[in-house]
Parts: structure tokens; C-alpha cells; sequence
């Protein structure tokens, strides 16, 4: 109920003339034909009575109202079409029936606020972003914090340890700051509006509130819920040093930031701009049913025309004309495309404009990049095989925990695949630990996974494209390259441990590498051959080379399925484009349900070939869909480009018209269907509402509806073809 009583009040305020509509009937019902001034008859109007007269003094404030925003829409450059409820409503009182013209002021200010609800109802996941996003910071003002070379307190100058930020390489702030905790650091801010945060303030976020601008976390750890930007629906554990989103919520406790993005430029706001841009944009479609309502307008006026001069009664001219609405035109085409877009917002699929939207619903031929949108970012691990003949009692989880443990510490692009595998095996460890299967003999017992919640790790090394070493509860572990891994510390190949029986001569140490390549093979062979996509690192653990870690790049869970939903919606041909070796991208196309594969372009090849299609006679629509920095020129180049991120701004995002905000490949199909049926239902609601109208109209000019009812009806066509329209945020696909 109060809600209701809310929902009242607004659309009063927002259409003042709706309430006074409603307050006329009180006057017209008591006393229409009290005249306290005698007999004064006035051409046209006659000898109305007080209530009446009241009736046309709002009628004619709403004429006024009604042309000033005909000249406005001229000016703007659209269609001003509302002349048929000037002339209906001017009519009206022409014929004396004023209780038909208190129902047409009813209508049109009836009309204005189911609009009005009808629009607020469709930007709701829009205007939902807007409102969500940051007003105010709090900046930390204390001595030395974002200052260069002050004082630190603690006896430096800030000439040598001190960063170049004013804060210490060990302590940037008190570790109590630091944990969120509220002290000293958290009370010494200043609240200012977000506009006026810059570069290198450090910032004071508090439990529950919005991050306000990008930034780098300075706290130890935080928790965010990044709902808000790509629809994440589990809050995200970040450390220090992680980058933070401005539009994040900040969990349970206060963390501590340092601003590196001005508010303008950074990420939420650009979700914004994009959201905007897409809200008070008008696509092709609904600008040719403003054209269209001129058409219209000149049919009813001809309808209402000859059905006055057929059968000679002014009171049909009245008659038709109420129930005349282009409404369905004006209103039902705009409302169903800003649902549809709030819908896409919601799925987390944001559009520069809803000319996109317009688009998406005829796409034909869609091309995907390989990596990181097929597949997923970094490769996976797939299997391990151990050694044949090693001789060691770990099995594949023990080999993938110490990999996984020292590739932690690595920037090598198979390092975050070995290190997830490598987690995932330590909790497998540690249920089997925990079950009583103890697999290793009692000596073995400091293993990861044995009895100790973390291995304890030291000595790491990397060797830039070669490996990395270090030590896992004191056993050396190496992994890489065949021969990184298997080398000894002199970095020859210990031929006597990998060819057990076989007795080290004095040609072996004399071969030098040609030898090390025979020996190389040999493993290789004695592992087995790799398939054309796949890669490997070997591993080594005290000395002995026990295993090799197959990784590959895998195809997302969801793309053969979502490509399949793509197929179902009738879009003709999928393709691939990549710059990967033509054997891999076969098998990741085979695996996904893809026939033409263009591979081992580079990017202006992948531009040339979404250009061609693009430019094809009969071609319907081409849409890109990617995901990296190379991917930019060829999302500029099809008729729709799809960028798919995580949230964070891209150079493809930039110069791509659709930008996915969750990573989700599934998305692609979703955004597809929710832009056909928008399109279905924009349709549905424009010819049902126009047919009912001409239906009336010509029931009208037979005088089958009195012009009370008429007026009441052409209401009820408008209510029914804009909720009708509304439907397009119905989650039906």
C-alpha cells in the first residue's frame, strides 16, 4: 500500500495535470449548468454552466500544454504528432459534450503517467546502474601520505627508503589501517565529492560502501562484490598490491587505497557513459514509427472527415477522433527497446546504442577469436604422466602440488594453469590425509599434503625461458623445459638417473649437446608424443626427472553449448579467426562446432577477412566477437563487435558496439535472443494497439461507441499496448 501511495504521489508531480483532471469531475458532476450570471450565450460554446466551464479552462491549458511540446519535438527534429488530441479535444467542447472532454484531458494526463511509469519501468536496471554509482570519497589527510620525501615518523628523511608516494616500502600505513580496523588512519579523513579525488590520493573505504574511483589496494586483503560491473555473483578476495574498481562494493571491513584514475576516467564511469549513450539514444526503428504516425494521423482525420460529412452529425467527427491514438507508435516502439536494453544490462551485456540492439536481432554470420573467447585465457592442465621407470613413489597429485607450489612464483604463461591444477591437487591431498590414506611411507610424511596445511618454500629461482627451481619442504623441485628440468646443478643432462642400468661414458660427457639432444629424444619417446595442440613442462623433484605436466588450450565449458543456442537462432555460419597453427585451431574448432576456420592470420588478415564478409551482397549482419588488444581493429571492422571482459576496461571494449561484462561466451547467444524479442514484441504492441485504434474509429463513424466510451476505450488501447510493450523485460528466452 505504501508503496502505492508512493507510486501516486510521484506520478502527480511528475503530470500535475493528472491530478486536476481528477478534481474537475467534482465541479462538472455537482454543478455543470449553474449559471449565477443569467443567460450569455457564446458562439461555439454556447451558455456553459460553472462546471463546465471549468471543464474548458483545462481544456484549454492542456491544448497549450499539448502544442508548446509539438513545437519542442520540432525543434529537437522529430515529428510533433499530438495533433489528433488537439483537434479530438478541441472538438469535443465544439460539440458541447464536455463530459467527453473531461475524459479526453483524463486520458491525455492518464496517458502522460503510465508513460511516465511505462519508461521508469523499462530503464529500471538502468537507472538501478546510475544511482549505484559513487558521490563522495573519503581522501586520508594526514602528514607524509601522498606527499614525496616527508617524514615518515620513524626517523628516515624519505630520501632513500621512503617511495616515491610517501609511503615506506614495509608500511605504508599502520597495520591497523591496513587490516581495517578503525584507528588513527581511518579518522583523519575528509569526505569530499568524488570529482575532486585525483591521482594519487589514498583512500578510505568503508564496510558496505562503493570504491569510488580506480585504484591500487594498499590494505593486506578486501573483499568486493563486483555485481555492479560484471554481474560476479560471489564477492572476490583481492590482495595488496590488486587492482580496485571503481563501482566495487567494499565488504565487512575498511580497506585502504591509493587512487590512480581521475573519477571521469575510471572504469564504473565509463560503464555509465556506455548506459547512457544507450538510454537517450533512439534507434532506427522507432524514429519510422514517429514517421509513421503522420500517416496515421492523416487517416484518422479522413476517417473522422467523411463520417461527419456522411451523415451530416458534428458529434462523429468527435466520435472517431478520440479514439485515435498513435500512442502505440509513439510510446509502445521506444518503451520496448529501453526494456529491452535494461534486460541486456541486467544479463551484463551493456550496448552503446539501441541501434545495436536493432542489429543484434539480424545478425547472420558471427566470427570468433580463438584464444580467451573459445577457449579459456591461460592453458589448462589436462593430464600428468609420470616417468616410466623413475623409479618414485609420488603419484600425479604429488607432481602437480610441488609444480603448482614453485609456479606460484612465475610469470610464464603456463605458470597460473600448473598453479590452479596444482591447489586443486593439495585439496585432494588433504582430503585423502584427512580420510586416513596416508599414500606415502611415514619418512615422506613433511609431503604437501601430509600432515602440514602449506608447504613451507624457499630458494625460488627463475630462469627466464627455461624454468623455474626452488625448494618444497626441503626437496628441490625444477620445472620447465625438458632440459632445465633435468639438468643437475652443473646443467648437464645426469645420464646414469634417467636411463636407470645405463653406465655414464665418457663419449656421453664428451657429446655436449648433441649428446643432451639424443638423451632429450629418448625421454621425449620414452613419455610419448604430444598432439599438435598441446604443450609441456617437466618436472623434477631432488635430482631425478619423475614427470612431464601436458597442458592445453581448452575450450570454455559453456562455448560448444552457446554456439550451439547461436545455430538454433538461426545464424547461418560461424567462424573462427586466429593466429594460432591451423592443427591446434582444428581441434579446438572440432570440439566447439565449428566448420570454417581461418588460421595463422595476423591482425590486418583478420580484418581483410570480417571485411569481406561484411561487404558481400546479401550478406545480413556480421558480428566479431573477442576479447584482446589485438581484437580492437577487427571489432571496429564487422557491423557489430562483441567484447568480452571481465569488467575491466580493453582496447577491445573500446572499439567494440557490445561489451560483455562477465566473460561469459553464453552471453552472446542471450544477447541475441533478448534483442529478437524485443523486436517481436515492439511489433506485437504497435500493430495489436494500431489495429484496436482503427477498429474503434471505424465503429465510431457507424456511431456503434458514444464518444464518453470512445474516449475511455482509446485509453484502454494504450494502457494494453504499452504494457504489452513492458513485456519485453519478461525473462522468456
Amino acid at each position: 500500500m505504501r508503496k502505492f501511495i508512493y507510486l501516486c504521489s510521484h506520478l502527480c508531480v511528475q503530470v500535475p495535470l493528472l491530478p486536476i483532471a481528477v478534481l474537475t469531475v467534482i465541479p462538472l458532476a455537482v454543478c455543470p449548468s449553474w449559471r449565477p450570471w443569467g443567460a450569455a450565450d457564446i458562439p461555439i460554446l454556447g451558455n456553459p454552466g460553472v462546471g463546465q466551464w471549468i471543464v474548458i479552462i483545462v481544456v484549454a491549458y492542456t491544448i497549450i500544454d499539448t502544442v508548446r511540446g509539438m513545437i519542442d519535438d520540432l525543434r529537437h527534429g522529430r515529428v510533433g504528432v499530438d495533433l489528433l488530441a488537439v483537434v479530438a479535444i478541441a472538438a469535443t467542447v465544439a460539440v458541447q459534450e464536455y463530459w467527453a472532454s473531461w475524459a479526453v484531458v483524463l486520458m491525455i494526463s492518464s496517458g502522460e503517467a503510465i508513460e511516465e511509469y511505462a519508461q521508469s519501468k523499462a530503464e529500471s536496471s538502468l537507472t538501478a546502474l546510475m544511482t549505484a554509482a559513487p558521490q563522495t570519497a573519503h581522501v586520508v589527510r594526514r602528514p607524509g601520505v601522498g606527499v614525496a620525501g616527508v617524514n615518515t615518523g620513524d626517523g628516515s628523511d624519505g630520501s632513500s627508503d621512503d617511495r616515491c608516494d610517501g609511503f615506506r616500502k614495509v608500511a605504508a600505513l599502520p597495520s591497523s589501517a591496513a587490516s581495517g580496523s578503525s584507528d588513527a588512519a581511518t579518522s583523519h579523513y575528509d569526505t569530499v565529492a568524488v570529482e575532486s579525488v585525483t591521482p594519487g590520493d589514498v583512500l578510505i573505504v568503508l564496510p558496505g560502501e562503493t570504491v569510488p574511483v580506480d585504484g591500487e589496494l594498499l590494505s593486506g586483503s578486501a573483499t568486493l562484490d563486483l555485481s555492479n560491473i560484471n554481474g560476479e555473483p560471489v564477492p572476490r578476495g583481492v590482495f595488496a598490491g590488486a587492482r580496485v574498481m571503481s563501482g566495487a562494493v567494499n565488504g565487512s571491513t575498511t580497506l585502504t587505497m591509493r587512487a590512480t584514475e581521475a573519477a571521469r576516467d575510471s572504469q564504473y564511469q565509463r560503464i555509465l557513459a556506455l548506459v547512457a549513450a544507450a538510454r537517450d539514444s533512439r534507434p532506427a526503428v522507432v524514429k519510422t514509427a514517429d514517421v509513421l504516425a503522420v500517416p496515421f494521423t492523416v487517416l484518422a482525420l479522413a476517417i473522422a472527415a467523411v463520417a461527419w460529412l456522411v451523415s451530416g452529425v458534428p458529434t462523429r467527427f468527435a466520435q472517431v477522433l478520440v479514439l485515435a491514438t498513435p500512442c502505440p507508435l509513439l510510446i509502445a516502439a521506444p518503451v520496448a527497446y529501453v526494456a529491452g536494453t535494461g534486460r541486456l544490462a541486467k544479463s551484463g551485456i551493456l550496448i552503446k546504442t539501441q541501434d545495436v540492439l536493432e542489429n543484434l536481432g539480424r545478425v547472420t554470420h558471427v566470427f570468433f577469436d580463438k584464444t580467451g573467447t573459445l577457449t579459456v585465457k591461460q592453458p589448462q592442465v589436462t593430464r600428468v604422466e609420470m616417468l616410466p621407470g623413475a623409479g618414485t613413489h609420488l603419484n600425479e597429485d604429488h607432481v602437480l602440488m610441488m609444480a603448482g607450489v614453485v609456479e606460484t612464483y612465475s610469470v610464464h604463461i603456463l605458470a597460473k594453469g600448473i598453479a590452479k591444477a596444482g591447489t586443486e591437487a593439495l585439496s585432494r591431498l588433504h582430503r585423502r590425509f584427512e580420510e586416513g590414506q596416508r599414500l606415502c611411507p611415514q619418512p615422506d610424511a613433511d609431503w604437501p599434503g601430509h600432515g602440514r596445511d602449506y608447504p613451507v618454500v624457499k630458494h625460488i629461482d627463475e630462469d627466464a625461458g627455461k624454468g623455474i627451481s626452488g625448494e618444497v619442504n626441503g626437496h628441490k623441485v625444477r620445472v620447465g623445459r625438458l632440459s632445465f628440468a633435468a639438468s643437475s646443478e652443473d646443467g648437464f643432462l645426469p645420464v646414469e638417473r634417467i636411463v636407470p642400468g645405463r653406465a655414464t661414458t665418457d663419449g656421453d660427457r664428451q657429446s655436449g649437446k648433441q649428446g643432451e639432444g639424443r638423451l632429450a629424444d629418448e625421454i621425449r619417446t620414452r613419455f610419448g608424443m604430444l598432439a599438435p595442440d598441446e604443450m609441456a613442462s617437466y618436472v623434477s623433484v631432488d635430482g631425478h626427472l619423475i614427470a612431464r605436466i601436458v597442458l592445453r588450450d581448452v575450450p570454455r565449458a559453456n562455448a560448444k553449448s552457446a554456439l550451439a543456442r547461436l545455430r538454433g537462432l538461426g545464424v547461418a555460419k560461424l567462424s573462427m579467426l586466429t593466429g594460432d597453427k591451423r592443427s591446434s585451431a582444428a581441434i579446438i574448432a572440432s570440439e566447439v562446432g565449428i566448420d570454417d576456420v581461418h588460421a595463422e592470420l595476423f591482425p590486418e588478415d583478420k580484418v581483410a577477412a570480417v571485411t569481406t564478409a561484411t561487404v558481400t551482397p546479401s550478406r545480413g549482419v556480421t558480428m566479431m566477437v573477442g576479447d584482446g588488444v589485438n581484437d580492437a581493429p577487427v571489432l571496429a571492422a564487422a557491423d557489430i563487435g562483441m567484447a568480452m571482459t571481465d569488467g575491466t576496461s580493453t582496447a577491445a571494449s573500446e572499439s567494440a558496439q557490445v561489451v560483455i561484462m562477465n566473460d561469459d561466451i553464453a552471453a552472446v547467444p542471450r544477447a541475441i535472443a533478448i534483442a529478437r524479442r524485443t523486436k517481436r514484441v515492439m511489433l506485437q504492441a504497435v500493430l495489436a494497439g494500431l489495429a484496436l485504434a482503427l477498429i474503434g474509429m471505424v465503429a465510431a463513424a457507424f456511431n456503434l461507441i458514444p464518444v464518453v466510451v470512445g474516449a475511455f476505450l482509446q485509453e484502454a488501447i494504450d494502457v494494453v499496448s504499452i504494457l504489452w510493450a513492458l513485456t519485453a523485460l519478461l525473462d522468456r528466452d
